[in-house]
């Protein structure tokens, strides 16, 4: 997992904490990914509502041999969508604590929908 959000370290092992913006774990998860990890969860939310939040926790799985194209345009894209949506928003600190315990939330949401009981293929 990589994450800046203080929650998900504190809960999961193997998180890769990044001290810094939602950018910041975009951009993150965009050199694991074209250093050859899989995306394993989405980068954005599912809610645009969640774009403007101080936080944001990605799963990304092992590294393979090739490069993962899907998982390039997926990053990449992401990228250029958050900028773009930023531009006309600010993130919202007022409710940080709400943030993290959302993302913590939708977090361990996908890791059951995963059914994976063992965290040591996550980076």
């Amino acid at each position: 997992m990589v994450t800046n959000n203080p929650r998900v370290k504190e809960k999961y092992e193997n998180v890769y904490f990044v001290e810094g913006s939602f950018l910041d774990v975009l951009i993150s998860v965009r050199d694991l990914v074209h250093k050859g990890f899989v995306l394993v969860s989405h980068p954005l939310g599912a809610s645009i509502r969640m774009l403007f939040s101080p936080y944001r926790s990605i799963i990304v799985g092992e590294k393979v041999e090739e490069i993962n194209i899907f998982s390039v345009e997926i990053i990449e894209n992401s990228i250029i969508s958050y900028k773009k949506h930023m531009e006309k928003r600010k993130v919202d600190w007022d409710n940080k604590e709400d943030y993290q315990l959302i993302d913590n939330e939708l977090l361990g949401s996908t890791i059951k929908s995963l059914n994976s009981n063992s965290y040591e293929s996550f980076i």
